[in-house]
């Protein structure tokens, strides 16, 4: 899940919301939708996790996989429609039909009320500064793998300074009273 910190972190984000044709509640009053900041939104590319939610979910078959969808009320939907324009790009399936849609918008962002994670705040949506196309989850999904591979680079880089240091603090403590 993404997080946002600091001063103004959460107003004015670049984000993209993936839903699915088939994502509405059975009444009809709502709509899931997968929000995330935009990889090219400033606060991206350190993100390990672009998604507002995201909440680990173990499957009757014993693997384990995230649910990223979001309830959003179909006004709150209507209002990210409006906001992103023709900011949008089709969601294909395998065979190349089209089952939901990208839609890039901005807004400020707000901790969920219930459950967990971030939600958008529909009150305050607007054009993104950034173009979706076919290449936009892509380019999600590999921001997120470059951080995870810098994160666990600087874990490594760490890891070693401290095994280093404990050598080179051992190798002090040894020749400390042998000078003394």
């Amino acid at each position: 899940m993404a997080l946002l910190k600091g001063k103004g972190a959460m107003t004015g984000v670049n984000l993209i919301a993936k839903v699915y044709k088939n994502g509405g509640t059975k009444d009809g009053k709502s709509q899931y939708a997968d929000v995330q900041i935009d990889a090219r939104d400033p606060r991206g590319p350190e993100q390990t996790n672009l998604h507002l939610k995201s909440d680990r979910v173990q499957g009757e078959d014993g693997k384990v996989r995230y649910n990223n969808g979001a309830p959003y009320s179909t006004g709150q939907m209507e209002e990210i429609v409006k906001a992103a324009g023709p900011n949008t790009e089709p969601i294909l399936d395998k065979g190349g039909n089209e089952v939901g849609t990208i839609y890039g918008f901005k807004g400020n962002v707000m901790p969920a009320t219930r459950g967990t994670g971030l939600v958008v705040n529909t009150k305050s949506v607007e054009a993104s500064e950034f173009k979706v196309d076919d290449k936009t989850l892509n380019n999600q999904f590999a921001s997120m793998r470059t951080a995870r591979e810098a994160q666990a680079a600087a874990k490594e880089a760490q890891a070693q300074a401290l095994a280093l240091g404990g050598e080179q603090e051992q190798a002090v403590e040894v020749d400390e009273p042998a000078v003394g």
